[in-house]
């Protein structure tokens, strides 16, 4: 079976001060074939100038609806047996697409394929240790969105069979879709690998937007569990599937991972300019 080729979507609105993080953390990957596409809401900053300077990068560049309605745009033009979606203030770490597209090599049943991500701040440094765990539906909708967005890639088959990110959600749109996908029957794929950096800042529109997020969560929960539950029995089993949580990530080994990545906080993860930053992302590939 060949390697398959992915390809990469990049929400942007006036992000000129990561972007290019992104863009390169794309193009340095090495043994894989990527295909990057830029769709940004016709940013009124240097976003696009910045975009120009990497040939290698297909755009669009256009008033739309929100991050989702842009998400969409780049899955319906993406040509790669996987797509996923990198947040233009992301970044990838050396060889996460590379375990992405081995690890769909090896589970052609996956249609939904995610790995663990380090949480960082503006300037790259470990922030927040945050190691995840094989599917469990139960987690997602209960104990909430565990699974990092900027480390997913979903087949094609997903999206050739019409099923979009639903543009109704302007916060958790990444819960909702995961929860849409899982109540779907789809099959999602764990891959213990350090794939991406989410940068954790005030500039997060799930920090922005709490009460919104509130709301969503919600919203998910009701639609696709009990519509019945209350707000109470919610938050018991909010606190009954943290523990489940806990529980799974101890007997998969994933919770020494998770204390091994708490003595590195602090660190700085910027592989693309950085020997400080490469040697620590050396380490986080051997946790």
């Amino acid at each position: 079976m060949n390697t398959p080729t992915l390809s990469v979507i990049t929400p942007a609105l006036n992000s000129e001060e990561f972007i290019e993080d992104a863009i390169l953390s794309v193009s340095r990957q090495q043994d894989v074939a990527v295909e990057h596409i830029v769709i940004d809401g016709a940013s009124t900053d240097s976003t696009m100038a910045i975009v120009k300077r990497h040939g290698e990068v297909k755009w669009i560049s256009e008033c739309d609806r929100g991050q989702s309605d842009a998400i969409n745009k780049g899955f319906l033009s993406a040509t790669g047996d996987l797509v996923g979606w990198l947040n233009a203030d992301d970044y990838y770490l050396p060889g996460g697409l590379d375990a992405m597209a081995r690890a769909a090599q090896a589970h052609p049943e996956a249609d939904v394929i995610y790995g663990d991500c380090v949480f960082v701040d503006g300037e790259g440094k470990i922030v927040r240790s945050k190691v995840e765990h094989a599917f469990d539906r139960s987690i997602l909708l209960y104990f909430g969105c565990y699974i990092p967005s900027t480390t997913t890639f979903f087949r094609r088959r997903i999206i050739d069979s019409g099923l979009l990110l639903d543009c109704d959600y302007r916060v958790c749109m990444d819960f909702e879709y995961f929860a849409r996908l899982a109540h779907a029957g789809f099959n999602f794929c764990y891959v213990p690998h350090f794939i991406a950096a989410f940068r954790w800042h005030g500039s997060n529109i799930s920090l922005k937007q709490l009460p919104r997020r509130a709301e969503e969560r919600r919203l998910v929960q009701r639609r696709f569990g009990d519509k019945d539950l209350s707000s109470s029995t919610l938050a018991w089993l909010a606190n009954l599937h943290r523990v489940k949580r806990l529980l799974r990530k101890t007997l998969s080994g994933n919770l020494v991972r998770e204390f091994r990545l708490r003595q590195m906080l602090g660190r700085d993860t910027r592989w693309l300019d950085s020997d400080a930053g490469w040697r620590t992302c050396k380490a986080l590939a051997s946790l």
